[in-house]
């Protein structure tokens, strides 16, 4: 288990306005595990222990090998990092099938049974099957929003979206290779997202301080972090979005998926806020830092008072108002 910072220059900026005396960041949580290998889904190497430690993730990162090193062996002997992504993939699919297989024979018995909810989820195992035995993930299946939730449980694997983070050489970052072109071709037929990384240079990054991180990043032709990247990357899969708050003591990023409303985000902060909403003083992000305060954005006419219907907003900048 690994918690990363999710780095955003805005708290920054506003984290200055407000001359707060700390800036407390978002953290986002990756579970590590070993590579898969061919076979895992029957139990080779340590297979479905692994499987199982991301059964409960929200979406899958699979780190693809993109360069060439001698002295860096590959399991397969040879560099394909298309040929790695069908070989996790098709072991995802593999425990997948074995599982809704499993489960359909059971909800066969209960749909004889008219139990609730059960013909709606024998019917989405059906097409999820039909999927995985055409080599296909499960989110290719073209489930409704009620047959996705019938089988929400089962938490299956090809189910979560998915980040390919194609691993480079240290000069290869800024530009990518013919090894990152062919995971973006792959990639594009399923719209999933590919990030460019180079655990090479995370682990230079380490040992600088911030300001030789900004010049060693330069001087490869970056403005940011592989991980920076990753996180931003899994930020957009997620759907999820990020408000403010901040005055002296602290200015903070809060996470909340996009379309939620005013007291469900007042609620991430503490359930008090959520149950005893009453309004929300708001300003957007651009606003406030033109007008350079709070104060100042009301005496301009940008503070908005929102109330419970409220869709907050990427980088809105909040005050809540709660009984």
């Amino acid at each position: 288990m690994g918690k990363a910072k999710v780095p955003d220059e805005r708290l920054e900026t506003l984290a200055t306005l407000a001359k707060s005396e700390k800036i407390i960041h978002e953290m986002i949580e990756y579970v590590d595990i070993a590579g898969l290998v061919r076979g895992a889904s029957k139990g080779e190497g340590l297979g479905n222990q692994f499987l199982g430690n991301i059964r409960n993730v929200d979406a899958i990162v699979h780190v693809i090998r993109c360069f060439d090193d001698e002295d860096v062996t590959h399991v397969d002997g040879t560099v394909d990092p298309v040929r790695d992504i069908e070989t996790i993939s098709l072991e995802l699919i593999f425990a997948d099938a074995d599982q809704c297989t499993k489960r359909l024979k059971k909800v066969e018995r209960e749909v004889v049974g008219q139990v609730k909810g059960a013909k709606e989820e024998k019917q989405a195992l059906e097409k999820v099957l039909l999927a995985l035995e055409d080599g296909k993930p499960a989110r290719g299946a073209g489930l409704s929003e009620q047959e996705l939730e019938s089988i929400k449980d089962l938490s299956l694997l090809s189910l979560k979206p998915v980040i390919y983070a194609a691993n480079v050489a240290e000069d290869d970052l800024a530009t990518g290779n013919d090894y990152v072109k062919a995971v973006d071709d792959f990639a594009k037929d399923a719209g999933d997202q590919v990030v460019v990384v180079s655990a090479q240079v995370e682990a230079e990054l380490k040992g600088l301080d911030a300001e030789e991180r900004v010049d060693y990043l330069e001087s490869l032709g970056v403005k940011e972090s592989g991980c920076g990247s990753l996180v931003q990357a899994t930020y957009r899969t997620l759907g999820l979005r990020t408000y403010f708050t901040c005055g002296p003591k602290e200015s903070r990023a809060w996470t909340i998926h996009e379309g939620w409303k005013a007291p469900k985000a007042a609620g991430v902060i503490h359930t008090d806020f959520e149950k005893g909403f009453i309004k929300a003083a708001t300003v957007s992000y651009g606003d406030f830092v033109e007008c350079g305060s709070e104060e100042a954005a009301k005496e301009k006419g940008k503070l908005r008072i929102e109330g419970k219907d409220y869709v907050v907003q990427e980088a809105d900048v909040m005050h809540f108002r709660f009984n």
